[in-house]
C-alpha cells in the first residue's frame, strides 16, 4: 500500500492493562549489557551534562539530556557516563526506557545502581551511557536530545519531588551539576550526593540486568528447507502463495515454483524471484507468509537482501520488496486493523523516481475512495545488498531499525489492537516502469526470521540470540501460543 502522510484519529485508543504490560517492560530492561572498564580520560576530553525535566507528574520520571564537549579533544561517547541521583520508594524496582535519542536509542545504555552512602535525597542513580555506535563529540558539539525516562517496574505512582537530581522548574536545557559524568572512568562533571563520587561504573546495580531474554516465547527460523514442497515447510506454519489478488499487476500470478532455498556461504537462504517480460501474462510475483495470525506486541526481526538490478534483461520494473506484518482490513476504516511495513522501492513508484525505503505503520484505511491512516519514515538511497530489519511494538510505540540504527519511530496511535501475521513479498506495482518485452527477474533473499512476543530487544540482543540458536543447532522453533 502506498504510505500517505499521517492522520491524526478523531476517537481515543483504549486503555491498555499495565498488568499486561509489565512482563514486556521487564523484560525490556535496560536495553544493553553493561559496559566493560574503559581507560581513564586523556588530556583534553571534558564534558558537561545539560538537563531539562519534561514531566514533574507522578507515572514516571522524563529527565532529558545533552552531553557537551567543553574539551579541547574529541571525546569517543562510548568512554562517557552519567548518573542522575534519585530517592528510591521502599521496595521499588525500576526500569529504563530511551523515547528518542539523535544518537539513536540503540546506542544508550541505562543502568540503575545503589549508593554506598545514602542521603536524604539520594539512594539509587540511575547511570547513561552509550555504545560505539554513538561516535564521537568534537570540541564544541553535542549530542543533542536524550530523552530518557524510567518508572516502577509495578507501574506504581512515583514521588521525584525529593530526588537529588530532580528539577521541577527546568523547563529548559541549560547546565545541570546535580547529574555527574565521567570520561573512561575520571569523574569530570558535576557535584554527587555527599560521600558519593562517581567511580568507574556501577558495581552493586539493582535492577534487572541487560543481558539478552534466555526465554519467553519466540518464532525462530533459518529456512534450512529443501524447496516450496518440503513438508517441514508447512508443518512450521508457512504459507508459500499461489492464489490470485492483489497487492500488484492485475492478472499476475503469484508464483509458489519461484520461491526456492539456495546455500549461500555456510548456511541455506530463501529466494523469492519475481519476474515480467512487461505483460500481466507473463509476471509472476511471490509471497510467503505465516498460516497463523497470532502476533501482535515484542520484536521482530529479519536478515533480507535487497535488489536494485535484474538478473538479467532490462531494469526499471517498480518493484517492491518487503519484511512487514499484517491483519485483515474488516471494514473499510476499521480501527482493529493493524500493518507494520518495511518496503524497499529499488526502481521507485508511488510518485517517487528512485530508490526508496519506507518504514510505515498503519491505523487504517480504505480502500474505496482511497483514504489512509498511517505514520511513515522514508530514506532515498539505495539499500541493495544484505540488511538487519527489526522492529518492535510495545505499549508506546513502534521503532524501526535498520543495521542497527534507529530508522523510524511511530507513536501510540499505530499500536495494534489484534494479532498479525508474518510475511515477506516480492511484486510490481505496474508495468509502466519498464514497458520492454525481454525478460527480466529479480531476487530478494532472506536469512532468517525472529519474532519474540511482549519482549522489546535492541538490535544487539537480537543479534545475540540468532547467534545463540545457530550455536544450538536451532534451525526452528515456535513457541508463540496461538490466540
Amino acid at each position: 500500500m502506498t504510505p500517505t502522510s499521517p492522520t491524526r484519529r478523531t476517537h481515543v485508543r483504549r486503555t491498555r492493562i499495565r498488568a499486561t504490560l509489565l512482563a514486556a517492560a521487564l523484560a525490556t530492561g535496560l536495553g544493553c549489557a553493561t559496559l566493560t572498564a574503559l581507560p581513564a580520560a586523556a588530556a583534553g576530553e571534558q564534558v558537561k551534562i545539560q538537563y531539562r525535566q519534561s514531566s514533574t507528574g507522578t507515572d514516571q520520571a522524563e529527565p532529558w539530556f545533552k552531553v557537551a564537549n567543553t574539551g579541547t579533544a574529541p571525546v569517543a561517547l562510548a568512554q562517557v557516563r552519567f548518573r542522575y541521583y534519585f530517592r528510591a520508594d521502599a521496595g521499588a524496582s525500576y526500569t529504563f526506557r530511551c523515547s528518542w535519542a539523535v544518537k539513536g536509542c540503540a546506542n544508550i545504555t541505562g543502568t540503575f545502581g545503589t549508593l554506598a552512602n545514602p542521603t536524604a535525597t539520594a539512594d539509587r542513580y540511575l547511570e547513561i551511557g552509550f555504545t560505539s555506535g554513538a561516535g564521537s563529540l568534537a570540541p564544541g558539539a553535542d549530542t543533542g536530545d536524550l530523552q530518557l525516562r524510567f518508572h516502577r517496574s509495578d507501574w506504581r505512582p512515583l514521588a521525584q519531588g525529593d530526588d537529588y537530581s530532580f528539577g521541577p522548574d527546568r523547563t529548559a536545557y541549560g547546565d545541570w551539576t546535580k547529574v555527574t559524568a565521567t570520561v573512561g572512568g575520571t569523574h569530570v562533571w558535576g557535584t554527587a550526593p555527599a560521600g558519593n563520587e562517581p567511580g568507574p561504573g556501577p558495581t552493586n546495580p539493582t535492577d534487572p540486568p541487560t543481558d539478552p531474554p534466555g526465554g519467553g516465547a519466540a518464532l525462530f527460523d533459518d529456512f534450512s528447507y529443501t524447496s516450496h514442497t518440503d513438508p517441514a515447510l508447512a508443518s512450521h506454519g508457512w504459507s508459500v502463495r499461489s492464489n490470485s489478488g492483489g497487492p500488484g499487476v492485475p492478472g499476475a500470478t503469484w508464483a509458489a515454483e519461484n520461491v526456492t532455498f539456495v546455500r549461500e556461504g555456510s548456511g541455506t537462504v530463501m529466494n523469492m524471484e519475481t519476474s515480467t517480460a512487461g505483460t500481466a501474462a507473463t509476471t509472476e510475483m511471490t509471497e510467503v507468509l505465516t498460516r497463523a495470525t497470532k502476533f501482535r506486541d515484542g520484536t521482530y526481526a529479519a536478515r533480507v537482501h535487497f535488489s536494485d538490478a535484474p538478473r538479467g534483461g532490462p531494469d526499471g520494473d517498480r518493484l517492491v520488496q518487503t519484511f512487514f506484518t499484517i491483519n485483515d482490513l474488516t471494514a473499510p476504516m476499521a480501527d482493529d486493523y493493524a500493518e507494520y511495513d518495511f518496503e524497499y522501492l529499488p526502481n521507485g513508484g508511488w510518485g517517487e523516481p528512485s530508490n526508496i525505503l519506507y518504514s510505515t505503520s498503519w491505523e487504517t484505511y480504505r480502500p474505496d475512495p482511497w483514504e489512509a491512516v498511517n505514520a511513515h519514515t522514508e530514506s532515498r538511497t539505495s539499500y541493495a545488498g544484505w540488511h538487519d530489519l527489526v522492529f518492535t511494538i510495545d505499549a508506546d510505540d513502534i521503532v524501526y531499525y535498520v543495521d542497527g540504527q534507529e530508522f523510524g519511530r511511530h507513536d501510540a496511535r499505530y499500536l495494534p489492537e489484534r494479532p498479525m501475521s508474518i510475511n515477506f513479498n516480492q511484486w510490481l506495482i505496474d508495468l509502466a516502469g519498464q514497458t520492454s518485452t525481454t525478460p527480466r527477474s529479480y531476487d530478494q533473499k532472506v536469512d532468517y526470521v525472529l519474532h519474540v512476543k511482549d519482549q522489546v530487544l535492541t538490535p544487539a540482543q537480537v543479534a545475540a540470540k540468532v547467534a545463540a540458536y545457530r550455536s544450538a543447532g536451532t534451525a526452528f522453533q515456535d513457541t508463540v501460543p496461538n490466540g
